[in-house]
């Protein structure tokens, strides 16, 4: 494998968390008078940090959300996931693979880190990353699609950004690592593959990544 890191996305990526955030999302939404649905949710929101919802609904409505809105959604959120939430298919085995031949890894999301913990520790994959190699939009102040976040976890596990490949599920995350100078990888397990046209290659299976990091990077 010729890549130095590889960098994951953590909703849809490494847990299937996006079905569940983006339900309560909508509802919460809807509930605090911004009729939003499940689709309207997935197509506006999904890849993105929660300063996007606030930014958006002010700029639709004129009206801001209250104070305590990302407190109450992730409460919402965390009891959802500790009850609900699975790793995807067949990522363990990715990572597990990546360690064994010694191919650096860490994971980069628009979550907060409070979110990505709980999400890792509920699926068991905490232990395959560790506190060093989480890296979490709060760290930059500015969320996917700006390409702030794989730029800092790129200086922080010290690989140059050509060096890196970004496994992606959202067109926003994509569009995020293309701008950092980086080979995205674009997961189509929730996303069509011509949302994430802008990827170096679209897989469906877990299976299919790493031969596709090994095959496809020259």
């Amino acid at each position: 494998m010729s890549y130095d890191l590889v960098i994951f996305d953590n909703d849809g990526v490494l847990v299937d968390s996006e079905p569940i955030s983006n339900r309560l999302l909508a509802a919460y939404l809807t509930e605090l008078g911004h009729p939003t649905s499940y689709e309207d949710s997935i197509r506006d929101y999904m890849g993105s940090a929660l300063h996007r919802v606030h930014d958006l609904v002010l700029e639709r409505s004129g009206r801001r959300l209250p104070p305590d809105f990302d407190a109450t959604f992730h409460a919402r959120v965390f009891d959802a996931f500790r009850r609900d939430l699975r790793p995807v298919a067949g990522v363990a085995e990715v990572l597990e693979k990546l360690r064994a031949d010694g191919i650096p890894y860490c994971v980069a999301s628009s979550g907060s880190h409070a979110r990505i913990r709980v999400a890792l520790r509920t699926t068991g994959l905490y232990d395959l990353f560790g506190e060093d190699h989480i890296f979490s939009s709060e760290d930059v102040g500015r969320g996917k699609p700006a390409p702030d976040l794989f730029l800092h976890a790129a200086e922080r596990m010290g690989v140059a950004p050509a060096r890196c490949a970004v496994v992606e599920d959202s067109p926003l995350g994509v569009q995020a690592a293309v701008a950092a100078g980086m080979d995205v990888y674009g997961y189509t397990a929730m996303t069509s593959a011509a949302k994430l046209s802008a990827a170096r290659a679209r897989f469906v299976d877990m299976a299919e990544l790493r031969a596709l990091l090994t095959s496809t990077h020259k």
